[in-house]
């Protein structure tokens, strides 16, 4: 089966200098694949890279069997990608709803008031709220609307960056059990995530970075299991 997004010897960085080298990874369809490594292992700049943000200095990046390698942003959203950056990824003083709306600028969908409602069942949280700023929301809402913008285009692929950084025990479960919700509706995500153990719990494939390059990949609950990576990182113990 064709992956729906193939990353094959892929070298990029910032100012000429390179961050990642030689990375090569496919992602099946429908799947949850997560990133994980030490700080500066380079995850974010593999997401960053495959959403045209990075200077690509060698190999490319298909997306269903399509070239995009040095596409403009605003020419992937159309195509079926969307991304939800770490910080600053909500306009405050915007109303929910109007945050919502941003999402459909790039890619308008068919249906805005279905696109919409989708968005609101799965954040269900947001529905007494799309009147109120999204700067007044505690930091899991305001995750929820970065996710639920991201999804306003009807993408086929999500990019997360760290979706559960700061966030309080209770909605780091709850953002876990919605990516959940958001893969079965048939939409692949591929995310960098800080919390291994949680995030390798729901993940079909995990994809380990060590400085700037592809140290290990299995099954999620194969890298939970395998000796050296619950040694150098998630802690040493049995997960």
């Amino acid at each position: 089966m064709t992956p729906i997004l193939s990353v094959k010897n892929l070298t990029a960085g910032y100012g000429g200098a390179s961050v990642i080298e030689n990375i090569g990874l496919d992602f099946a369809k429908n799947e949850i694949a997560v990133i994980i490594g030490p700080n500066g292992a380079g995850k974010s700049t593999l997401l960053k890279t495959i959403f045209a943000l990075t200077e690509t200095s060698n190999g490319s990046v298909e997306f269903n069997g399509q070239d995009i390698t040095g596409l403009q942003t605003s020419l992937l959203v159309p195509l079926g990608i969307s991304a939800v950056p770490q910080s600053h990824n909500v306009f405050p003083t915007l109303t929910v709803e109007e945050n919502l709306d941003i999402g459909t600028y790039a890619a308008p969908p068919v249906n805005m008031m279905a696109a919409r409602d989708k968005v609101l069942t799965l954040f269900p949280d947001l529905a007494d709220k799309m009147n109120q700023p999204a700067g007044e929301l505690s930091g899991g809402q305001r995750q929820m609307v970065a996710m639920g913008r991201a999804l306003m285009s009807d993408p086929s692929l999500l990019l997360l960056d760290e979706p559960t950084a700061g966030l309080s025990p209770v909605y780091l479960e709850k953002i876990f059990d919605l990516l959940i919700d958001i893969q079965k509706s048939g939409v692949t995500i591929i995310m960098v995530e800080q919390n291994a153990k949680q995030a390798l719990r729901i993940a079909d494939q995990g994809h380990v970075l060590v400085n700037g390059q592809l140290f290990k990949s299995n099954a999620g609950n194969a890298l939970l299991a395998d000796d050296e990576v619950r040694r150098l990182f998630l802690g040493g113990v049995a997960a």
